[in-house]
């Protein structure tokens, strides 16, 4: 009876310290991610599209968008969304604003807001638009907030940053974020 129950103690022990091991291993695997990419298409009849690269730096993620095909000379909320799902042609699929704070919508320099509140692009003439700051409320995959697997949408209006999510209109283009080379 007594070698049963050490066997078993000895037998439970063993996995998980193999469990915990294993636990760390893809942490740490995480953790050296440091660069990510969204490839931002247009949803169904718009024509929205370009890239966002997203970079752990000191301080934060740096955040470089370009993007053609807006309306020219507006500005369109940018938003990192719960859910790295493009299946649905209005970009549906990607659920609700990044928010696992649950605080309430932001500007992006605010103390207080979602994680995914990036703000808006503003768009030139010919409907272009470039954006790069650094975001300290988001990981690329480490601990606090990580974005990799998530959705980024751009809206068809200006992020008014209004509750509960700004009133930016309809989703115009999305994109997976994913681990870059």
């Amino acid at each position: 009876m007594h070698r049963g129950v050490y066997f078993s103690a000895t037998l439970v022990l063993s996995l998980l310290t193999l469990g915990c091991g294993h636990a760390r291993h893809h942490r740490t695997q995480w953790a050296s991610v440091e660069r990510a990419v969204a490839v931002m298409t247009p949803t169904a009849g718009n024509t929205a599209s370009g890239v966002v690269t997203f970079t752990q730096v000191e301080g934060g993620v740096r955040i470089v968008a370009d993007i053609n095909g807006l309306n020219p000379n507006q500005r369109h909320a940018f938003h990192v969304h719960e859910f790295g799902d493009a299946r649905d042609a209005k970009g549906k699929s990607a659920g609700g604003h990044y928010n696992p704070e649950g605080h309430d919508h932001g500007r992006p320099e605010a103390a207080v807001r979602h994680a995914g509140d990036l703000g808006n692009l503003v768009a030139d003439g010919t409907g272009r638009a470039h954006y790069d700051r650094v975001d300290d409320r988001i990981t690329i995959a480490g601990m606090l907030n990580p974005i990799v697997g998530r959705g980024v949408i751009i809206h068809a209006g200006e992020d008014q940053f209004t509750q509960p999510t700004g009133a930016a209109g309809a989703r115009i283009a999305i994109g997976v974020i994913g681990i870059a080379k």
